[in-house]
């Protein structure tokens, strides 16, 4: 599993309504030319009956529970909405001070992750990047499971888009355990964000417990090349390593699902390599982009492309007996099977959409 290393930092209803409406008319909203002395419209406005209580403006905020809708009852709505919000906020503060929240062996805290973590990815997620989600019923509701996807974006933006994705869109809202490289447990605060989020090392070990307990454990195989592979080699696969992921599920018992993402590649085009400084701050790469370093910080703003992410349909390893792990060709088989269906997907996907950034 060595091989597969990932940094992850994924009423209409009308306001007056049909009571209303009559009633308005029945307030003498028209001009009548005959009966009742011949009087107008007009004067039985100026000096007839007063319109009812609905014709007045304001009046749905006094409306019964028979009334017709109106903006008062959409901002109960909200402010229900609000009043949900902050006491969850403060429920969660209170198991903070009183420490009444678990992390597993891993490091991995639930409740952190979900309300903060999480509602800080959320709107990147949702107003920037304005992620598709498909096949996401390929998840299995509950079981373990290896999510394999493909890696760019000179920044690991897909790994965490991609953990908001399999728990907002998923029914039972489960966990992506993604697998990391060490260089992220190397840097001071990257690495205790990682820990609680439930990232851990890219190893066998701790892959396979993972799966054996029950989790959606994701891998990005590619690793490094794939994050930082150049701009003209964008959607193009690099290579997945000697099929570690695959002898770690088929030990496991649990299926492969393949997935594709697609808008990674273009948030941050990068066009050229300073190796040497890359040496010298021992990281993989630095990358060049037409934005960065030349702007600084804001250079490092990614581009608010359109993304797409599909989960395939599941592969079954629980078909093949344990010492099918020993098997060095039905382990290339099955990686190239994986990989060509990923790779596959990625092209479809190209197809369908409409430009980059819609």
């Amino acid at each position: 599993m060595a091989d597969a290393k990932v940094i992850p930092f994924d009423d209409d209803r009308s306001r007056g309504g049909p009571g209303r409406t009559a009633r308005g008319r029945a307030a003498g909203g028209g001009r009548r030319t005959g009966g009742d002395g011949g009087r107008t419209g007009q004067e039985e406005d100026r000096g007839g009956a007063q319109p009812p209580l609905a014709a007045v403006p304001g009046a749905d905020s006094q409306a019964g529970p028979g009334s017709a809708p109106g903006t008062r009852r959409e901002d109960r709505a909200d402010r229900g909405d609000w009043d949900r919000r902050i006491a969850e906020g403060l429920a969660f503060l209170r198991r903070r001070i009183t420490g009444e929240y678990e992390v597993d062996e891993f490091g991995y805290d639930a409740d952190l992750t979900e309300h903060v973590l999480l509602s800080a990815l959320r709107p990147v997620y949702e107003k920037y990047f304005r992620v598709e989600v498909l096949g996401i019923e390929n998840i299995p509701s509950e079981g373990g499971a290896l999510v394999v996807a493909n890696h760019s974006g000179t920044l690991p933006l897909d790994a965490l888009m991609l953990q908001v994705a399999v728990h907002d869109h998923h029914p039972a809202e489960r966990a992506l355990r993604l697998l990391a490289a060490d260089l992220v447990f190397m840097l001071p605060v990257v690495n205790e964000l990682a820990r609680k989020a439930g990232h851990t090392l890219a190893c066998t070990e701790d892959a396979q417990r993972l799966l054996e307990r029950g989790e959606i454990v994701g891998v990005m195989p590619e690793g490094f090349k794939g994050l930082g592979k150049p701009f003209s080699e964008r959607y193009k696969l690099q290579r997945f390593g000697r099929g570690g992921f695959v002898s770690t599920a088929l030990r496991a018992g649990v299926p492969i699902v393949p997935c594709s993402i697609v808008g990674a590649e273009e948030i941050y085009p990068m066009v050229g390599d300073f190796r040497t400084l890359a040496r010298l701050l021992g990281i993989p790469y630095f990358p060049i982009t037409p934005t960065f370093p030349w702007l600084g910080p804001l250079g490092m703003v990614p581009l608010p492309t359109k993304w797409t992410i599909q989960f395939g349909e599941p592969v079954p390893m629980d078909d093949y007996p344990p010492e099918a792990v020993d098997d060095p060709m039905l382990m290339f088989n099955l990686t190239d099977q994986v990989r060509e269906t990923i790779q596959h997907t990625l092209y479809r996907l190209l197809v369908r959409r409409r430009s980059v950034f819609f």
